[in-house]
C-alpha cells in the first residue's frame, strides 16, 4: 500500500477536492493526464484514483469512457462535487485592481456572465489549479485566477469573489477506481456499471433494454461510443440502480446477454447522495 490517491491535475484542482472528500487526510498524487492517473494505480504508485465521469453542464468526460473499460480497474465508489468557482488574487489585490482573469477555458466559460459584467480580459490556460499557481508566482495584482478555494489556500491567494459561476447546479460526478474488485453488498442503495456491445441484428439495442424495463430496473445512464474508430462497432456504457444478485437484475442481465456479443461489469458500488 502506498497510501496515495491519484487524480488528474495539479494540487488544488477540483479533482483534488473530490479526492479529499473521499479520502480525507491521505497523500495525493497529481497526474498530468487521465492516462497517467489510471497508470499510477495500475503500476502501484497509487492505491486508488478519483476521476471525473460526467458534469451537469458539459455531459460525459469522453476520455474516461474510453479508458476505463480497458484499464483493468474497478469502480468501488462515487462522489459528487459541487463546482464552486472562486476569483483568486495575490495578497493585497482588490477587485478594483483586477483587469485580467486566467483559467481553463471551460472554467472561463462557466463564469462568462461575471467576466462580462466586470469587463475582464481572459487568459486561457490548461488547468484551474495551474492558473492559481502561475498567478501566485507572477505576483501581478491586475491578474486573478478562477479556480477552487482549495487552490487559493495551497498557493497563498486571497478570495476576491466566491461562487462566480453562471449556473448554480454545476456539479461533477467522480468515480473511485481500484485495482481490486470490491463489490458492495446487497441492500441499501447500490449502483452497477457495465459496458456491452449489441449483436448486429435489427432492433438489438431496443430488445436488449427490454429486460430492464420489464423487471423494473432503473437505468440512470446509457452512453454509446465508437470502438477503435469502427463505425459499425458501438460500445455502450450503462449505470443501473441495483445489485447483480438482485432477482430483477439477474433476469435483466439474462435478457441482455441474449442480444449482446459481450458484457463486462466495471463495478458494483454504494450510490452516493447527489446534493
Amino acid at each position: 500500500m502506498t497510501n496515495k490517491i491519484a487524480f488528474q491535475g495539479e494540487p488544488g484542482a477540483f479533482s483534488n477536492a473530490a479526492a479529499n472528500n473521499v479520502f480525507p487526510g491521505q497523500d495525493m498524487l497529481g497526474c498530468v493526464t487521465f492516462e497517467e492517473t489510471i497508470a499510477a494505480v495500475q503500476s502501484g504508485r497509487a492505491d486508488y484514483a478519483v476521476v471525473p465521469v460526467e458534469n451537469s453542464l458539459y455531459g460525459r468526460i469522453t476520455d474516461i469512457h474510453h479508458l476505463l473499460p480497458q484499464s483493468g480497474l474497478f469502480i468501488i465508489g462515487e462522489t459528487y462535487l459541487r463546482v464552486e468557482m472562486t476569483l483568486l488574487g495575490v495578497p493585497g489585490a482588490t477587485l478594483a485592481d483586477i483587469k485580467s482573469v486566467q483559467s481553463l477555458s471551460v472554467a472561463l466559460g462557466q463564469c462568462r456572465r461575471f467576466i462580462t459584467e466586470n469587463g475582464y480580459r481572459t487568459i486561457n490556460a490548461v488547468d484551474t489549479a495551474g492558473s492559481a499557481r502561475e498567478v501566485a508566482e507572477k505576483g501581478d495584482k491586475s491578474v486573478a485566477a478562477i479556480a477552487s478555494r482549495l487552490a487559493g489556500e495551497i498557493y497563498g491567494l486571497n478570495v476576491l469573489a466566491a461562487n462566480i459561476e453562471d449556473a448554480s447546479h454545476n456539479t461533477t460526478r467522480f468515480l473511485v477506481l481500484s485495482p481490486h474488485e470490491q463489490r458492495a453488498p446487497q441492500g441499501g442503495k447500490v449502483k452497477t456499471t457495465f459496458v456491452f456491445r449489441v449483436r448486429n441484428v435489427p432492433a438489438a439495442l431496443y430488445k436488449a433494454m427490454g429486460g430492464f424495463a420489464t423487471n423494473g430496473i432503473n437505468m440512470t445512464k446509457l452512453e454509446s461510443y465508437m470502438v477503435d474508430g469502427n463505425f459499425t462497432a458501438t460500445q455502450f456504457y450503462a449505470d443501473i440502480e441495483g445489485h447483480p444478485n438482485d432477482p430483477g437484475v439477474i433476469h435483466a442481465f439474462e435478457e441482455l446477454d441474449f442480444f449482446t456479443d459481450s458484457m463486462h461489469v466495471l463495478g458494483v458500488y454504494p450510490a452516493a447522495d447527489h446534493r
